[in-house]
């Protein structure tokens, strides 16, 4: 079926109000494809590219299904929730939520969207006034089943989005604990979208899914045509320069940067920071305002470089972004399809490209063989990896916090997850370090500094030399300066207790 305009698709005048608005006139293969069989009720398995209009695939057929329910009373029993809709993250449930207001603004159809990271109570008076389509992410939602502000009796439609990035994140049991909840798969209508697909997405869909029809408009694992992708082989040590160096060459105002780790993230947004360009990190630790605010801040232009984990490479849609840095390989190659993903949307131009050190060739392998193509290398003119690594650890090492007396200068660490990653970090391979002699007046008074120490020490032995090279003994007697004991070994002596 070739679908030219939204309006061959059935929907209503005030739905199709609202998508003109928006300024869509054409739907993509997915909308096409999926609208029609939603509404004729049918459950559906739905695989498309990500960035190629999903979320209008299943929301504009939903307004349509459930426009009968509107109401305008403020009783919120007036207002059950009709279509539950489960996404991985806070920002795609927010991205998610965000459009179906916008197509159902002529509706009266209600919707509001529940995630975790801010207080429930704010949530708990909207949920309790009433709406007809809730957007959740699993974990806040059981939140409000427990706190009885949610009731899942009347749900109608019930849509799992990005159901493989759920499967990756151990949401399957929480799904489960919702699904038992609803009303029996038979009585209501379920859609699982996912822009890759699995032999455990298959499994999942066998239990969630009513004979569905099966809808895939690309071949399966792909990334969009429209998205230039690259690859640039250099050392770990050498990427940061050379995403300056592309940054400020090109004169690109938004770039996004993913890598693996949420200190990783952090450490390299600081140094970006110190490099000159303004940037900021999302990730995981970040409080859900912050990340908002860095998000906005991005899509307005007013950062150069935003650092991200992949909790941002789903449900971040930004028109016409121009250059998507994987600064480190994801371990799962279907991850790259979802990072790159974010540009090159709605049919718009875009471009990847991948920095991949020697010890990343493998996860390049992995991805390669499941776009079933090489990518091409890339150079920059002027840009010497070899010259970048010497330079980078050098100035890494004079970022870290000084130590001395055994503590570091600085705040100490509250949170011991970073300090799990920092270590899982450190385990990497590192370029060695530049060593050098020291000048022999700076080695006397090194060892002259140390004899001080070891004779201010109160664990040293009685006999140990003292400042002004005069032992501690009971004549005062010069001795003989045993071997130094150090510091790590020595034991205090046991104290008896005081009522023996």
């Amino acid at each position: 079926m070739s679908t030219t305009s939204f309006v061959e698709l059935g929907l209503s005048p005030e739905i199709l109000r609202a998508v003109t608005e928006s300024g869509y006139t054409t739907p993509t293969p997915i909308q096409a494809q999926a609208i029609p069989v939603i509404l004729a009720g049918r459950d559906v398995m739905g695989g498309a590219q990500t960035g190629t209009g999903k979320t209008a695939g299943f929301g504009l057929p939903i307004l349509q299904r459930l426009q009968p329910h509107a109401s305008n009373s403020p009783s919120p029993a007036r207002h059950p929730v009709r279509a539950l809709i489960l996404a991985p993250t806070r920002e795609l449930a927010i991205q998610v939520e965000e459009s179906i207001k916008t197509y159902a603004k002529y509706t009266g159809l209600r919707s509001t969207c529940v995630f975790g990271g801010v207080d429930i109570k704010a949530q708990l008076a909207i949920v309790r006034a009433g709406v007809e389509i809730l957007v959740a992410t699993p974990g806040r939602l059981l939140d409000h089943i427990e706190h009885k502000s949610v009731n899942l009796g009347q749900v109608e439609i019930f849509v799992l989005d990005e159901a493989d990035r759920m499967l990756d994140m151990g949401f399957i049991p929480d799904i489960k604990r919702i699904m038992a909840l609803l009303p029996v798969t038979a009585k209501r209508q379920n859609l699982l979208f996912s822009a890759t697909f699995s032999n455990e997405i298959k499994k999942l869909a066998d239990q969630l899914l009513n004979e569905p029809q099966l809808i895939e408009v690309a071949r399966r694992n792909t990334a969009a045509d429209t998205v230039t992708q690259g690859v640039y082989h250099c050392p770990q040590d050498a990427k940061r320069a050379l995403l300056v160096q592309i940054v400020t060459s090109r004169n690109l105002t938004q770039v996004l940067c993913f890598v693996r780790t949420k200190h990783g993230a952090s450490r390299l947004a600081r140094q970006l920071e110190k490099d000159g360009l303004t940037t900021s990190a999302i990730h995981g630790d970040k409080t859900q305002i912050a990340r908002m605010e860095a998000l906005d801040a991005f899509k307005e232009g007013k950062l150069q470089v935003l650092v991200a984990t992949d909790v941002a490479a789903r449900g971040l849609d930004i028109d016409d972004l121009p250059l998507v840095v994987n600064y480190e390989l994801p371990h799962v190659p279907e991850d790259y399809i979802h990072r790159i993903g974010r540009t090159g949307r709605a049919g718009a131009e875009g471009a990847a490209i991948s920095f991949v050190a020697p010890e990343e060739e493998k996860y390049l392998s992995e991805i390669e063989k499941m776009l079933k193509k090489k990518i091409d290398v890339q150079s920059l003119d002027g840009f010497d990896p070899t010259a970048a690594s010497a330079r980078v650890p050098m100035r890494e090492r004079s970022e870290r916090p000084a130590v001395r007396g055994g503590r570091r200068d600085g705040p100490t660490p509250t949170s011991s997850a970073p300090i799990r990653t920092e270590v899982r970090e450190r385990a990497e391979p590192r370029a060695e370090p530049i060593r050098r002699e020291r000048p022999p007046a700076e080695r006397i008074e090194r060892e002259r500094d140390r004899d001080l120490a070891y004779a201010l020490n109160p664990d040293q032995p009685a006999h140990a030399v003292q400042p002004g090279g005069h032992a501690k003994s009971a004549g005062h007697a010069r001795v003989a300066r045993p071997k130094q004991v150090p510091v790590l070994l020595m034991k205090r002596p046991v104290r008896e207790p005081e009522n023996a």
